[in-house]
């Protein structure tokens, strides 16, 4: 396979926004309210590539992926209701979407390595995260890759389930 991740560019909004729909599409059909608001749309789309922070997964030139990754940009996680493992500086990824083509094959995963990876690259060495507290199959990759559960944080009125995971040096993804 010939998997990429690389900053998104303003002309992959297109590609991007169809995944998130698809994503948008199967919470609904899961049962879910997370992501039923108009959240998120493609100018959330738009402001994550214009402020550097949106990101695709490639299989060779088609997007099959998309996430935010930000780096100490998320003012809900200081209201935590429970307790960070760490203090420090953390990237924080957003909007994690598989293409509906390409699931079942752990990109899901490999994006989250991906960002780990890109964590590590600016010596940063917590990712955290959150997710809808009905959302089982980003709660399963969390604990399948070593992510601690540590408390709630809200984000539109809604409670959220947040992770981190510590990263050490030796775990750079090798490629």
């Amino acid at each position: 396979m010939n998997y990429h991740f690389r900053k998104a560019e303003l002309s992959d909004i297109s590609p991007i926004w169809e995944i998130l729909q698809q994503a948008i599409q199967r919470r609904k059909e899961d049962g879910s309210n997370q992501w039923q608001d108009g959240y998120p749309n493609p100018e959330v789309v738009q402001k994550d590539i214009e402020k550097g922070e949106g990101f695709v997964l490639t299989d060779g030139e088609t997007i099959i992926g998309y996430s935010a990754v930000l780096i100490n940009d998320e003012p809900v996680y200081a209201k935590i209701e429970g307790n960070w493992l760490t203090n420090d500086d953390f990237v924080v990824m957003h909007r994690v979407a598989v293409s509906e083509n390409y699931l079942g094959k752990g990109l899901a995963k490999l994006m989250l390595k991906y960002i780990e990876d890109f964590a590590l690259s600016n010596n940063i060495y917590s990712v955290k995260a959150d997710t809808n507290f009905d959302n089982i199959a980003m709660m399963k990759i969390f604990e399948k890759l070593g992510y601690s559960y540590c408390g709630e944080v809200y984000f539109r009125g809604s409670p959220r389930k947040a992770y981190e995971k510590v990263l050490a040096k030796q775990d750079q993804l090798k490629l």
